[in-house]
């Protein structure tokens, strides 16, 4: 593959709803470019773009997939994306190093959830988008409905630039507003195309929809408005300079119409992406910092600028192991060179530098300014790290990608697979941002936390193809804790004697209770020698051993308490470091009984984002989960509800949402504080504990 000039490039990220077509629509771009020599299809599990084992098993996009096409004396580079809401992750790293977006729409569907929450993930980015109208080979489609919903959902700045040429299975062209053509389609290879004059039952509403066009493109230059009021028309050339910057700006979003499987409309769509959509050039200089600083550092998308890249993507092939995908934002990285790891301070050696298409990796001597590459093996680094000129380091800003939504137990099948499935996980992670895996002290469970069901039923499939560990998921414990109420004054008496020498500790402890979150607190206050001075640090560690043994109600760790000694006494020969401890231990036990004990559960604040229909349901959940609202505002078309709510309540909120909210709404969690559990729900608590106990035992 030829090397392509910064302004010949366009880094476009494909995104949707699952189903609309991405992945087909990729390839009938590849195919027609020549790109690949067969259509791959996702159905059969040959497509270029969906090649995982696990995406050619369940027939969808699970990662994020790279490949160039070459057109027009540019290349693109295609970013296919997974449309279901539990690989978001692939989403959002996707955004964050394309230069523009095509969003897909499903002509019989409209708009519909993941679509929204992909849309907004782009806006959070920034970034320039075109609109297709996907799939108007099928049954029931109808262009006007999807533009009506784009509209309604995506505002007025939403404009068709193609009209359909027939619908469903007759469906064979498109008249382009943009050059006043028709573009109709003879076979089924795509690439037999007739032009013609745009049909006279479409004629009046093309010529509408041009001068709708014509403004959108003039207002995005003084210019070009002038000469526009002054009545003047604007060139060929001008129109379509206004319309990119206007796109460029997101003033307005062209809507174009395609079958993908067809292949229908596909030239007309590739030549638009070219023509309209801005290359790394127009996307201007990113800022960074220099390492070790707040002090800003700027690059921009030229040769001669220092290297400087973003690693977007990290991949476990059985065969080169570790591969890292990195888009590259200015100057050049050669084969058989050495880069710097900014973000980890560490000098990394690279072998063969390639492009990605698909699961191909084509060979190239050095990649440049605004591309997309990859390399093999690399030691140190991960997703989100930069790489860069030694001479001239620079941090980007790294990409921020959602935190998990739901959290569940990791159970070994088999005895001593802990530690295989341990290790699993944390290369798994090292491939997946949005995966987290970690030991919780309190439970002594092993959480796995991702995007959603899904999601974690493909990490357990892969950490068994992988690593040949299997694991089960179960709701995990809460970490309730105990802690006491009331003040008293116990008495820990510990005497044995067996023969010989013996056992004798003796103390008085007053028991009181602490702020939440303030742990333990011991305190000295013995007079007169009653417990010897070498005991006294005894006395404390058997406390502090007996913590997390817990307290009388269900056998909790006990947290928030202050523990005084003020008397006891001692026996010359008998009393020892572990008659103290013991001594201690059974004051603790006893007071715990007397001091009014209570459970404490962890409490969460959530933050849910949803259509502002949906607020009512939402809050009226929280009220059902014990949940206390603090407030409400808006964002945009969305409503931003926060509350309190106990964590018991909220393992599997991703699934109740999604329900309520028919996919729309997203969430985040965050450990608050503790708090008493109500004496209802602390029965409960107290009986499964039991329980569990018994199941251990």
């Amino acid at each position: 593959m030829k090397k392509y000039r910064v302004d010949q490039l366009r880094n476009v990220a494909i995104i949707s709803h699952g189903g609309a077509g991405k992945t087909t629509l990729a390839e009938a771009m590849l195919f027609l470019s020549g790109a690949v020599d067969r259509f791959g299809k996702v159905d059969d599990g040959t497509s270029t773009m969906d090649y995982d084992p696990d995406e050619v098993k369940r027939k969808i996009s699970i990662n994020a997939s790279v490949a160039p096409v070459e057109w027009n004396g540019h290349k693109i580079n295609l970013i296919d994306t997974p449309g279901y809401s539990d690989f978001v992750g692939e989403v959002v790293g996707a955004l964050r190093i394309a230069d523009a977006t095509m969003v897909l729409v499903d002509a019989v569907s409209g708009v519909e959830v993941g679509t929204e929450l992909t849309w907004r993930h782009a806006d959070e980015s920034k970034l320039p988008r075109m609109i297709v109208v996907n799939r108007m080979d099928r049954e029931n489609a109808n262009f006007e409905k999807a533009l009506g919903s784009i509209r309604d959902i995506f505002g007025n700045h939403a404009v068709a630039a193609q009209l359909p040429i027939g619908e469903g299975d007759k469906f064979r062209g498109v008249a382009d507003i943009i050059h006043m053509k028709a573009f109709v389609w003879n076979d089924a290879s795509g690439k037999n195309v007739t032009e013609s004059p745009i049909p006279d039952e479409l004629a009046d509403a093309a010529l509408e929809l041009r001068e709708k066009l014509v403004e959108y493109a003039a207002e995005s230059d003084e210019e070009l408005l002038n000469k526009y009021l002054e009545g003047e028309e604007l060139t060929q050339e001008e129109f379509e300079r206004g319309l990119a910057t206007g796109v460029a700006d997101g003033s307005v979003v062209p809507v174009f119409c395609a079958s993908g499987l067809r292949m229908v409309g596909v030239k007309p769509l590739m030549d638009s992406i070219v023509a309209l959509l801005p290359s790394p050039v127009a996307h201007g200089a990113v800022t960074g910092r220099l390492p070790g600083s707040e002090d800003k550092a700027e690059r921009r998308p030229h040769e001669a600028e220092p290297f400087s890249a973003l690693v977007f993507k990290t991949m476990a092939d059985p065969y080169v192991g570790k591969i890292t995908m990195f888009r590259i934002y200015s100057g050049v990285v050669k084969s058989d060179s050495q880069v710097y790891n900014a973000s980890k301070d560490r000098t990394e050696r690279f072998g063969q530098v390639f492009l990605i298409k698909g699961k191909q990796q084509i060979a190239a001597a050095e990649v440049g300014a605004g591309d997309i590459a990859g390399v093999a093996k690399l030691s140190e680094t991960t997703t989100g790290d930069t790489l860069s000129d030694k001479d001239k380091p620079v941090v980007l800003d790294p990409i921020r990608f959602p935190s998990p939504v739901l959290s569940m137990a990791a159970r070994a099948k088999s005895k001593g697979d802990e530690d295989k499935i341990g290790q699993g996980l944390a290369r798994l992670q090292e491939e997946d941002p949005t995966l987290r895996h970690t030991k919780e002290a309190e439970t002594g469970e092993l959480l796995v936390a991702g995007m959603g069901e899904v999601h974690l039923d493909i990490i357990a499939e892969r950490l068994k193809r992988k690593f040949g560990a299997e694991m089960t998921l179960d709701t995990p414990k809460v970490p309730y804790r105990e802690t006491i109420k009331g003040t008293v004054k116990v008495e820990g008496r510990h005497k044995k004697q067996t023969g010989g020498r013996g056992q004798f500790g003796h103390v008085w402890i007053e028991m009181s209770p602490l702020p939440t979150g303030s742990g333990f607190e011991f305190e000295d206050k013995v007079f007169g020698g009653a417990v010897p001075r070498q005991f006294i640090p005894a006395v404390e560690k058997g406390l502090r051993e007996a913590l997390p043994e817990g307290g009388s109600l269900a056998g909790f760790p006990l947290v928030d308490l202050r523990c005084s000694l003020y008397d006891g006494s001692s026996h010359p020969v008998d009393s020892s470091e572990m008659a103290f401890k013991i001594a201690a231990q059974l004051a603790l036990k006893k007071g715990c009984q007397d001091a009014n004990p209570i459970i404490l559960e962890p409490i969460v604040r959530a933050e849910v984002t949803v259509p502002e229909e949906y607020m009512g349901d939402v809050m009226g959940d929280f009220n059902k989960k014990r949940g206390r609202i603090l407030g409400m505002e808006p964002e945009g078309r969305y409503q931003v509800v926060r509350a309190l709510v106990p964590m018991a309540e909220m393992f599997k909120y991703s699934i109740d949402l999604r329900s309520i909210t028919a996919g729309r709404g997203t969430f985040t969690t965050e450990f608050d504080h503790y708090e008493e559990v109500p004496f209802s729900v602390a029965e409960k608590v107290i009986e499964q504990a039991k329980k569990d106990k018994e199941k251990e035992s």
